[in-house]
């Protein structure tokens, strides 16, 4: 975080060089700000400067909380009536901010709302302390790491240097920053800044990938070293807690994990937010916890407290998971880790797929594209099988290949409890969303959507399934969001490729995909011909249509719908039509979450931006 004096006016700039966001402070004189100290802001702060000010207006009408210096709230100032505060310290925390910004003042001062401003007055020169905090949702610094494993264990060790504090309230995700970046180099160095918190907590492992990896979020959020060892254990202090318990090593590390954050939330309402919490009401009669004396304490030595409750006492009050990541052991997926980190995911570290472990896929597929059409419906494919095509003449198709030929690259992952699962890995999970290094440092360093219209282009280069292009007309039905939908048929390869390379946020191709690419008016587009994608997410309505899909992540977009299979006809329009309805503009509004469409091979979205992930 960076202070420094306006030019244009007086007052105070704040800038936050990790989310390049900047805020101003505006007073009646100039200022000369002045290092202080972070501590006496209640709230934890990454910086903090001091100056003489006799007013300080907080330019846009955000709002405005003023509490007692102990954190107790008095008032929220954002009313349209001027508020009196008598003597004494207090905290007024300026909040929809693009950092966390807090004022330290002495009453008696006066909090005057205006029709564009808000003021806070103290009728003579009195000392301001500003405390900024940023809001770190993408990674600061880099750690480079070679192919030894130790050197993973190192960066993993340094995971913890983005949190905001260690105490329970880094359950709060305002209060974790991202780890910093993982590169692969020469020899291990380590950016200026990157320091690792002093938790005392260590999480002692073999030094294999297979260990390593799992532990990240947990290394993370307990702000813990790794440390070579053969038997799997935490340590903090005394204590220590075996890691390799009941369901093996990754269900036991991803089991504390869980409880340990549970059990924060729990204790976490004794701190900031006082509040009465149902889960700590049906949980605190069960378990020998005092969670008054807890709070506050280290977290060296919360945990022995918090891992001596049995996890079947708390699994049922314990939130559904939200994500579980399986990371295949190489040495280049380790740059993978702190972006799951900072999402606290359950990993895990399947073996790379073989042909041994490669489950047949295709023959399923088949059955139900069988039985689809002996119903009547047609595929969208280009064989001349009339079997796939229900009897009709015409060959309506979107994909020309008559054979599967990457039977090997496609395979079934384990099964996950979690609300979502992702995979970072070659082949083609089924189940999961692939994940690749590029995206995910695409979507942390991707700047978030503004205000404006989102601009969706339907494209139909079959004028056969123009049945589908209605869906132009159910984009946007919503008034929380606006849409600005442009329509285009039968496009020739240049119009086409000029399309995918604009700025665009969503782009609904409805046609035909080959080994070619996609099928135009003129001739085939490959996607792997473009100089960039500027299209955000994609749905492809096309069969197979995940080759031109993934070259499309590659070459710049955030992630899209794809498919692995023949898609029914029917089915295919539906997912065209409902997901325009539904799903896809939620997609193109709030970003893109990946799921698995049941038993099509068509995958389905669901997601907010600055979640995740790019997919195909």
């Amino acid at each position: 975080m960076e202070f420094d004096v306006l030019d244009h006016r007086s007052g105070l700039g704040v800038f936050d060089p990790i989310e390049n966001a900047r805020f101003e402070l505006y007073t009646p004189e100039s200022v000369e700000p002045e290092s202080e100290s972070t501590d006496g802001f209640y709230f934890p702060v990454d910086v903090a400067v001091g100056f003489e000010a006799s007013a300080v207006e907080i330019p846009k009408l955000v709002s405005t909380v003023v509490r007692r210096h102990t954190g107790e709230m008095l008032a929220d100032a954002t009313t349209s009536e001027t508020q009196t505060f008598g003597a004494g310290r207090y905290l007024v925390e300026l909040q929809s901010t693009p950092m966390k910004l807090y004022l330290v003042v002495d009453g008696p001062f006066e909090i005057r709302p205006g029709d564009e401003s808000v003021t806070a007055s103290f009728g003579e020169r009195r000392r301001v302390r500003v405390g900024a905090r940023s809001f770190h949702e993408r990674p600061l610094g880099t750690i480079t790491v070679t192919d030894d494993v130790e050197d993973a264990m190192a960066a993993v060790s340094l995971f913890g240097s983005a949190l905001k504090t260690t105490s329970c309230e880094r359950s709060f995700p305002t209060l974790r920053g991202h780890p910093p970046r993982v590169e692969r180099g020469d020899s291990f160095a380590v950016s200026d800044g990157i320091d690792a918190p002093d938790t005392g907590v260590e999480i002692v492992l073999p030094p294999d990938r297979e260990h390593v990896y799992p532990s990240a979020s947990l290394a993370y959020y307990l702000g813990a070293e790794l440390v070579a060892g053969s038997d799997p254990r935490l340590v903090a202090g005394d204590f220590e807690y075996d890691l390799d318990g009941a369901g093996g090593y990754e269900a036991t590390v991803n089991r504390v994990l869980k409880q340990v954050f549970f059990l924060d939330c729990l204790t976490r309402t004794e701190g900031y937010y006082p509040v009465e919490l149902h889960e700590r009401e049906q949980v605190e009669p069960a378990v020998d916890l005092d969670f008054p004396d807890l709070y506050g304490r280290p977290l060296a030595e919360q945990l022995p407290r918090y891992l001596s409750v049995p996890f079947d006492a708390l699994e049922p009050h314990v939130l559904d998971w939200h994500l579980t990541t399986d990371v295949v052991p190489t040495a280049g997926n380790a740059a993978a880790l702190p972006y799951f980190a900072h999402e606290l995911a359950l990993l895990r570290t399947p073996e790379d797929p073989t042909d041994q472990s490669v489950e047949p896929t295709f023959e399923e597929l088949d059955e139900f594209t069988r039985s689809a059409v002996a119903s009547g419906d047609f595929t969208r494919s280009a064989s001349d099988d009339a079997s796939t095509r229900g009897g009709r003449d015409d060959a309506l198709t979107r994909n020309t290949r008559e054979t599967w030929t990457t039977d090997d690259e496609m395979f079934r992952v384990e099964p996950a409890e979690t609300i979502e699962h992702a995979w970072v890995g070659e082949g083609y999970p089924i189940n999961a969303n692939k994940v690749t290094i590029a995206s995910l440092r695409r979507q942390a360093e991707r700047t978030p959507p503004d205000d404006s219209d989102i601009e969706v282009h339907v494209v139909c280069n079959d004028p056969e399934m123009d049945e589908e292009s209605v869906v132009g007309e159910f984009y946007g039905l919503r008034d929380f969001v606006n849409y600005d939908v442009t329509i285009h048929e039968e496009l020739t390869v240049a119009e086409l490729g000029d399309l995918l390379e604009s700025s665009a946020d969503f782009l609904h191709y409805i046609g035909h995909a080959d080994d070619e690419g996609f099928r135009c008016v003129d001739g085939h587009l490959d996607a792997d011909s473009l100089e960039s994608v500027g299209v955000e997410a994609f749905l492809l309505n096309a069969c197979r249509s995940y080759e031109q899909g993934a070259k499309l992540v590659e070459k710049g977009s955030t992630g899209g719908v794809v498919t692995l299979a023949e898609v029914v006809n029917s089915a295919a329009t539906k997912v065209g039509r409902a997901r325009a309805v539904a799903e896809l503009r939620v997609l193109v509004a709030l970003g893109a979450e990946y799921r698995r469409e049941g038993g099509t091979g068509v995958h389905r979205v669901r997601h907010y931006w600055g979640w995740r992930v790019d997919v195909v």
